[in-house]
């Protein structure tokens, strides 16, 4: 889908697009994966039903899985700025998404990613050819953190994962963070980011299964 739209946007048939979306529990292998971080077998895998996917990101292996929120921006860099530019914003924008919340969050230097004191909260991994860039970041909201237990996440060793969960703890009514509030949160940091006007399409304009919002 990531494809389809990178080839629509670079043709200026479609603007630039954020998918905002949950996956099933999925471990993503990028371009840096080593096998031996993945630490469960095919039989193990097939199991705790957990798929294994790779792909053309950048990173190592991480997890998604239903509760966190995953965002797949697939924007047109040419006019707007560099990778690294491009990676700072989407940093910046996931800190301030998780301000809205009451959560303070940075960054820790030579590791990618946003934190909270040594537990990361949001992956970053993005690909961007011929000046359109897609896959994009994760933020761990309500979703289960064990599954992380099973690698090691982009390759860190020595730090643990964190979500918004556990971190607002008893503040949360319910005891679960609104998805529909995070991704609200994280839409409008984009687009303040950015520099986009944010327009929320019905998910019958591309795909039935994919929610997004386009810049007008």
């Amino acid at each position: 889908m990531q494809v389809e739209l990178s080839q629509a946007v670079h043709d200026g048939k479609q603007p630039n697009t954020l998918l905002l979306l949950e996956h099933p529990h999925v471990y993503t292998q990028g371009r840096l994966s080593q096998q031996e971080h993945l630490l469960l077998n095919e039989n193990q895998l097939a199991e705790r039903g957990i798929d294994l996917v790779e792909t053309d990101r950048g990173g190592q292996i991480t997890y998604h899985g239903p509760g966190q929120l995953v965002a797949y921006p697939v924007v047109n860099l040419r006019d707007w700025g560099g990778p690294l530019k491009y990676v700072r914003t989407l940093e910046q924008i996931i800190i301030q998404s998780l301000s809205s919340f009451g959560i303070t969050a940075g960054l820790v230097e030579g590791l990618t990613g946003v934190w909270i004191g040594d537990r990361k909260i949001a992956a970053i991994g993005v690909k961007i050819s011929r000046g359109v860039a897609h896959h994009g970041f994760s933020i761990n909201v309500n979703n289960d953190l064990s599954y992380f237990d099973h690698i090691v996440p982009c390759g860190i060793t020595d730090r643990r994962v964190t979500s918004m969960q556990q971190i607002l703890g008893q503040q949360i009514v319910g005891d679960v963070i609104d998805p529909a509030a995070v991704r609200y949160g994280v839409a409008y940091h984009f687009g303040q980011g950015m520099g986009f006007t944010m327009v929320e399409e019905p998910e019958t304009s591309l795909w039935a299964s994919s929610p997004l919002v386009g810049e007008d």
